[in-house]
């Protein structure tokens, strides 16, 4: 069981991500939607699916969307009215800003019924009007369920910068968070200093680790690259030029997410901080999809040859 493997703070954590169908779709389309997911990730043997919760995000930059943003469905309704049949463990973020204190009391309370574990996703920027802050999430999930299985979200790049990100985990751990997914990695550098730095706190403070859990994305073309970068996700310049220069732009991503997990499984373990994965498959051209379930695999691969 997840939960287990999550509580017992075990490496190798395997887990693949989608966004739900967007809300444009009628009901017909998005149960063909979820039967397709339902299909794919059934054959998939992880150890849990993760569904997003979608922002726009604007806020947080000057520089325009190079996709338009379309909303998608709640991942918590799409999880319990469309994919009853799939058996496996769900992981749904929740931005909480989106709710208001009462919306919030009456999902977590929907919780202690199901086997559900949960991300909680703060504001994308300052100026983003929210209902309910992530620390009045956080002290809702204590007084409602504090039995829910809940993760944070982890930002290696950001720790390039601001060098604080193991300590706003450690904040998060005393919150109750209890693994982190990180934002998608492409720099395996900053990732590698976020884990040194981590690994010292753990030790220092006489605590154990928490699992951490690396998203790879396979991206599928420079806009994709584009929109990547948008995002915030951090790509240095000569991974950046090694993708546009490639014949393969797909098979080049993927390859080098590969590398980069397998450097920081090893990098992990020495240091006996529990790394896991997240397979993210947000494209909905077949190629890349099919290049998000290849990329699996190979981590399957790594987890079994280093473990």
């Amino acid at each position: 069981m997840l939960t287990d493997k999550i509580r017992n703070k075990e490496g190798g954590i395997l887990l693949y991500g989608i966004t739900p169908p967007k809300i444009k779709h009628t009901k017909e389309e998005i149960k063909e939607i979820a039967n397709k997911h339902i299909d794919r990730i059934s054959k998939l043997n992880v150890d849990g699916l993760v569904l997003y919760d979608i922002q726009d995000e604007s806020d947080r930059t000057d520089e325009k969307r190079p996709f338009p943003f379309i909303k998608t469905l709640n991942p918590c309704e799409y999880s319990r009215n469309y994919l009853q049949e799939l058996k496996t463990p769900r992981i749904v973020y929740r931005a909480v800003g989106n709710y208001t204190a009462k919306q919030f009391t009456a999902w977590l309370e929907q919780t202690r019924e199901t086997q559900v574990h949960s991300v909680f996703v703060g504001a994308a920027s300052h100026e983003q009007q929210t209902n309910i802050t992530l620390k009045e999430a956080y002290s809702l999930k204590r007084e409602v369920n504090d039995n829910l299985c809940l993760g944070g979200i982890a930002i290696p790049e950001r720790h390039s910068k601001k060098h604080d990100e193991h300590l706003r985990v450690a904040s998060k751990i005393n919150e109750s968070c209890e693994f982190f997914i990180t934002q998608c990695v492409y720099d395996l550098e900053a990732s590698k200093i976020f884990l040194t730095d981590y690994a010292k706190y753990v030790k220092e403070n006489s605590i154990d680790a928490v699992p951490i859990i690396f998203t790879l994305t396979p991206c599928g073309s420079s806009k994709t690259l584009d929109f990547m970068k948008w995002l915030g996700i951090n790509i240095p310049n000569y991974l950046e030029e090694e993708l546009k220069e490639s014949k393969d732009i797909l098979a080049e991503s993927v390859k080098l997410s590969k590398e980069i997990f397998e450097e920081l499984f090893i990098f992990g373990k020495k240091r006996d901080i529990p790394v896991g994965c997240n397979i993210e498959s947000v494209a909905i051209r077949k190629a890349e999809i099919d290049a998000s379930v290849e990329l699996l695999e190979e981590v399957k691969k790594i987890i079994k040859k280093h473990s």
